[in-house]
């Protein structure tokens, strides 16, 4: 009797393997939410770039009849995302935010942040209002909390190209990462990195604008986080019981850190409810994405100044 074939000497085209991706995706229940929703996204993902194609251009190539070599590639990927349950972004070593891409591994969370996205909106739209209670252009000095892989760092210096940055992390695993990060977009000379506990090593420093995008899960989320998000160092996500510690500090802290006209930006996930709550005296302008609302605050230097 002769042996059943392997996949790859089955499956020939691009759609081919979509397709078979995304039934072995679906029949595994992974989980996604590491910048794909669902198990077509993340299919093409993967496989457009094994294939180094565009990832976001996969109709062009549906029909095209693959090599060998690329059937076992793509065979191999995709068994390597159900074996592991590690997010893509691990398995590919780069992660997006809109139109740009940083390198990723699992010294860092996978960045998605929907503060990232409103950064975004103001590299593309310079010259236009960010809606916030502040002017960009007299953005001189920023500050990143929870650096990561330093992608807000990266998108702020974007977005403030006469601003000097400073970015901070208590991991300095996650510091090598955002070096690289910085280097490959050769941004040395404007941002700064800083082993820090949040402002615990910036001495008497004052920043126009502090950013951060803290850990904010809360401690029975995390008991209940899935393989892939389990794959993410745990320092990056634990944000106490309620989600909001780190937040606590930025807001008990910031205000010593700010310049007098200052600003400070922060996502917080679901803890909207829990800080208006607990800070009913704090005008939070809560702003929104194309994917959120609600999750990010805007909060000026007097406010937080006249809250002490």
């Amino acid at each position: 009797m002769a042996k059943s074939a392997k996949p790859h000497d089955q499956l020939l085209t691009l759609r081919d393997w979509l397709r078979y991706a995304v039934s072995r995706f679906r029949a595994a229940r992974l989980v996604y939410g590491h910048g794909t929703a669902n198990a077509l996204d993340e299919a093409a993902y993967l496989l457009l770039h094994t294939l180094n194609l565009p990832i976001d251009e996969l109709d062009p190539w549906l029909d095209a009849r693959l090599l060998a070599s690329e059937r076992a590639a793509l065979s191999a990927v995709i068994e390597q995302r159900i074996a592991t349950r590690k997010p893509a972004a691990y398995l590919t070593r780069q992660a997006w935010i809109q139109n740009y891409a940083f390198y990723v591994d699992e010294r860092v969370i996978v960045p998605r942040c929907y503060l990232g996205e409103l950064i975004c909106q103001q590299i593309g739209s310079p010259s236009e209002p960010w809606h916030l209670g502040f002017d960009p252009a007299g953005v001189a000095s920023v500050l990143d909390l929870c650096t990561g892989s330093g992608c807000l760092a990266i998108l702020a210096a974007l977005a403030f190209p006469s601003s000097g940055i400073d970015a901070s992390d208590i991991s300095a695993d996650a510091l090598v990462v955002a070096e690289k990060n910085i280097a490959d977009y050769g941004l040395q000379r404007r941002i700064s990195l800083l082993h820090s506990d949040l402002f615990a090593a910036l001495g008497g420093r004052r920043y126009d604008l502090v950013l951060a995008n803290p850990p904010y899960v809360g401690a029975a989320e995390l008991a209940a986080f899935p393989p892939e998000y389990a794959a993410e160092p745990a320092i990056a996500h634990s944000g106490g019981a309620d989600g909001q510690d780190i937040v606590r500090r930025i807001l008990a802290e910031a205000g010593d850190f700010l310049s007098d006209d200052g600003s400070l930006l922060v996502e917080v996930g679901s803890g909207r409810p829990i800080l208006e709550r607990e800070f009913p005296h704090l005008p939070f302008l809560w702003l929104d994405s194309a994917e959120s609302e609600g999750e990010v605050f805007e909060l000026p230097a007097a406010a937080l100044k006249e809250a002490r």
